[in-house]
């Protein structure tokens, strides 16, 4: 038996003890694993994932046991409910991040529920494409739309719907590239869902490459190497050659490779042009640089250089989510999830331009409530992107990053004043405020719910500019549009993945199915109608649990 360490491509022979031992303990690994269920790309599948599946049972022998799951997961504390009077600024960064939701899908269609804290309910409203009016030019590189109308979970509340679209750019016209391909060949790689599908989905990229791009390939295991150094992109058969020939085998050293990538795309930097390392890892670094803190310091000194890193999630089992969706944030780049080539292809395929290429720098977004008009509000997800107040006019602060035809949605929930929806008490003394205080709010503009001010950055530049939106009582509709009540069905799904804390009881999974049934329109792509099956999936899967555990949630 041999096994490769791919930075090197040395083979390594093992004694025929050893071989034997080898082949023995992988025969019962794989007698002990139940069948993995991919996503359901073909029709059958599909079929099969519309009808609610029974909660998953993996069926043991006496003389064998399971692996142990070490899939990691950052812990969210949901977002409390703010009374306006007391806190009336809301500050976050945006994310533009999808990897939760196809990871959630790949839970679900493998019939297990995710960890609540696999489940950032951002990242699964943003899945999807809302249709918001793109900007007029490149002068202002993005246009914001907002909404308000009745919270379909609570007559009481208000959905506040912030839609950011930026502008695109034909692929033709998208600056040279720069990219280097840094990917995990460790042992943990060898599985079919991890090194053969990121091979699959690498292929997608290359593909589209041109003679002014240049690619270069990194890996690392044990130590870190140079396979393909810096090719322009119409050698396209030497570059996927050297694809193929990359196999699985080793420890993890992350820290060395990322070095390596790092110094790599120095060498063939383009100035003005897209400069990026792409990380394609299952995320279980256990030699070398371990520490994610130390890990993050380290992508945090590199963005300095004008290299974006951005993060592709592979594999189940060992997966280290938490990993890999700081990286990306803290590297300005973005995060995704690969759990079948049709995904690959919607990442590096129909979004190559907003994965790469990138159109405004560190966005935040800040809410500021009128408390004459708004008792209380909650931010629907964001939990890991909060700004203190102060955050917003720091340049120095970083935040997300907006990719070419990105579009980012984030939701708030609100009660407003007299409505009888407030869940909050107010405080004893709040009323106590000194006279100026008094004076200066007898002055707020009644017709106000809130001003919106989003600050961004142009490619290059230091300085932040600012826009401001208010918004109006009178703008609340009495029915919200497609595009709300589809990202409500999406809010409403992630909240009773989490634990149903703020979707109403009588809601529940036939509300979620029903309104994303009713808002899902011109599905162009069927992931509208995939989500419809993950939810009735979710319904099923949670009724089944909840007898035996006397509980909603999965995973925990």
């Amino acid at each position: 038996m041999l096994l490769r360490n791919r930075p090197t491509l040395t083979p390594i022979r093992l004694p025929a003890a050893a071989a034997l031992a080898c082949g023995i303990a992988f025969a019962l690994l794989l007698g002990a694993c139940g069948k993995k269920v991919e996503r359901a790309d073909a029709p059958a599948a599909a079929e099969a994932m519309s009808m609610p599946m029974p909660a998953k049972v993996l069926m043991v022998e006496a003389n064998q046991s399971a692996p142990a799951n070490t899939e990691k997961y950052a812990e969210i504390e949901p977002n409390p409910i703010h009374r306006a009077a007391e806190q009336p600024v809301s500050a976050f960064s945006i994310d533009v991040d999808t990897g939760s939701y196809a990871n959630v899908r790949r839970m679900l269609a493998a019939g297990e529920l995710p960890p609540k804290d696999a489940v950032r309910v951002e990242e699964l409203i943003n899945y999807f494409d809302y249709g918001y009016p793109a900007p007029d030019s490149k002068d202002t590189p993005f246009k914001v739309s907002t909404e308000l109308a009745p919270a379909p979970w609570n007559a009481k509340h208000v959905l506040m719907q912030i839609g950011i679209q930026g502008y695109d750019v034909d692929r033709s016209e998208l600056p040279p590239a720069n990219l280097v391909l840094l990917i995990d060949t460790s042992g943990s790689m060898d599985e079919p869902d991890k090194l053969p599908l990121l091979k699959k989905a690498f292929a997608q990229l290359v593909r589209q490459l041109r003679p002014q791009d240049r690619i270069s390939i990194v890996v690392y295991a044990g130590s870190a190497g140079l396979v393909l150094p810096p090719t322009p992109g119409d050698r396209g058969g030497e570059i996927l050659d050297a694809l193929e020939r990359l196999q699985a085998g080793g420890s993890t050293n992350g820290g060395d490779g990322i070095q390596l990538a790092y110094a790599t795309a120095r060498q063939a930097f383009i100035p003005d042009g897209i400069n990026r390392v792409l990380l394609a890892t299952d995320g279980d670094f256990n030699v070398g640089t371990t520490d994610q803190k130390a890990l993050e310091t380290l992508v945090a000194d590199q963005r300095k250089s004008g290299i974006a890193l951005s993060t592709l999630g592979f594999g189940t089992g060992n997966y280290n989510d938490a990993m890999a969706e700081q990286l990306a944030d803290i590297g300005n780049g973005n995060h995704a999830y690969i759990d079948s080539a049709l995904e690959a292809q919607k990442v590096l395929g129909e979004e190559l331009g907003s994965t790469l290429m990138t159109i405004a720098g560190d966005v935040k977004v800040q809410v500021e409530f009128n408390p004459a008009v708004v008792a209380e509000y909650r931010l629907i997800g964001y939990e890991n992107r909060l700004l203190r107040r102060e955050d917003f006019n720091n340049d120095r602060v970083d935040a997300g990053e907006i990719g070419a035809g990105h579009d980012v949605t984030a939701l708030y929930e609100v009660a407003l004043v007299g409505s009888g929806g407030e869940s909050v008490d107010p405080l004893r003394y709040a009323a106590a405020k000194p006279a100026g205080e008094a004076k200066a709010a007898d002055g707020v503009r009644k017709d106000e719910l809130a001003l919106l001010r989003l600050r961004y950055k142009r490619p290059g530049e230091t300085d932040s500019r600012l826009i401001e939106t208010p918004l109006r009582r009178q703008d609340i509709a009495a029915q919200a549009s497609e595009r709300l009540r589809f990202a409500a069905s999406v809010a409403g799904f992630g909240d009773l993945l989490r634990g149903g804390t703020h979707v109403d009881a009588n809601f529940g999974w036939d509300g979620v199915i029903k309104l994303a049934a009713d808002a899902r329109g011109d599905d162009r792509n069927g992931y509208r109608g995939e989500f419809l099956r993950l939810a009735e999936t979710a319904r099923g899967l949670q009724a089944s649990a909840a007898p035996a555990r006397g509980a909603a949630v999965g995973g925990e």
